[in-house]
């Protein structure tokens, strides 16, 4: 039977590589997103709003897809209207969906916020969980929207008998113009300014950051773990957590990022400087940068998200993350995360992203 994959956040970090892997692999593929994907001519798009209930049963009426990507979220100001509006977009997804009774699999994509706490109680002192992270512990007894969205796809795959999958990536380094968590393309960007005004490369993440231990997550590995458990019998009504498969410490990192812009790095030097107050003022001086260097975003706040690399380097704790549930059920795949990052690099580059 034809498979056919309805990518909700096609144009993001991860709904962008999850198309791509599922073209590779000879899938049909809708993309929900407002805008049209730039780079996608092979997915047929769908514009919708998924916070207007009738509009979005509207625009999916003739869609029937077999599985269900959900890779996208929407950023409120506080923790309660991001559980109501991250809770009802993958309700009036899936209850758009229902009618049809064609989907057999659901896949959410949340992340390390299950086990750190939500932005307002983001990995504080009395909230830090044991690391490794593992699947298998339990919620923070706090409110957390990953925790609603998850409980509309259980309830969903309840009422309409499907399966699903929930896939917990850290950092996701990969390429989308606009995504609102974007560390890769934000360190490349201020790597790009400090190249261009001489300013040093500086780390502006906390000491445990520096020196502890890390990982993060390729969108490509994200993309192939979510294929695979849509293809994968054992894999189905299970959580997965979803990095690299390797370990690195930031201090062994940083310079090496530094090293391939040619820039002067600067480590911890005993306080965190937030990134986004460094490149607070850059605006006007990337637009120049832009058009000097004939770049294909001028918009400084469409490529990076220094707010949210401030949050992540910014952690009082090493964060670690255990993959032993998709390991035993024969997920193998490994990625270099200083290849990650290089490789990203390269394709911005080929891209006009940066000059």
């Amino acid at each position: 039977m034809q498979r056919t994959a309805l990518v909700v956040g096609v144009t993001g970090i991860g709904g962008n590589h999850v198309a791509r892997e599922l073209l590779a692999k000879g899938w049909n593929v809708i993309g929900l997103s407002r805008r049209p994907p730039r780079d996608l001519p092979d997915v047929q798009h769908v514009a919708a709003d998924l916070l207007d209930p009738q509009a979005l049963s509207t625009a999916l009426a003739d869609v029937a897809p077999t599985h269900v990507f959900i890779t996208t979220w929407m950023r409120q100001d506080t923790e309660a209207e991001n559980i109501r509006v991250n809770a009802a977009l993958v309700r009036n997804l899936l209850d758009a969906l229902s009618a049809r009774k064609s989907v057999r699999h659901v896949a959410l994509v949340t992340g390390l916020k299950h086990y750190l706490g939500p932005f307002e109680a983001y990995a504080k002192s009395g909230t830090l969980p044991d690391t490794p992270l593992r699947e298998s512990q339990p919620r923070l007894p706090l409110e957390n929207f990953y925790y609603a969205q998850e409980d509309e796809v259980y309830a969903a795959a309840e009422r309409d008998r499907f399966t699903w999958s929930v896939h917990r990536p850290h950092s996701i380094i990969g390429q989308a113009v606009g995504n609102a968590m974007n560390m890769g393309t934000t360190l490349a960007v201020y790597a790009t300014i400090c190249k261009e005004t001489g300013r040093p490369f500086q780390f502006p993440g906390s000491e445990a950051q520096w020196k502890g231990l890390s990982d993060v997550t390729d969108a490509r590995m994200l993309a192939k773990q979510l294929v695979w458990a849509a293809d994968t019998d054992a894999a189905k009504n299970e959580a997965f957590n979803i990095v690299n498969g390797d370990v690195f410490r930031w201090s062994w990192l940083w310079p090496k990022l530094a090293e391939w812009f040619g820039v002067e790095p600067a480590g911890y030097n005993g306080q965190i400087q937030p990134l986004e107050t460094a490149m607070a003022q850059d605006a006007p001086l990337w637009r120049d940068i832009a058009t000097r260097h004939g770049l294909a975003e001028p918009d400084l706040d469409r490529l990076a998200s220094a707010w949210h690399t401030d949050l992540d380097l910014g952690r009082p704790l090493e964060v670690m993350t255990d993959m032993a549930n998709s390991r035993r059920l024969g997920f193998t795949a490994y990625q270099a995360t200083d290849a990650s990052f290089f490789e990203l690099f390269e394709r911005l580059r080929a891209q006009k992203l940066i000059p």
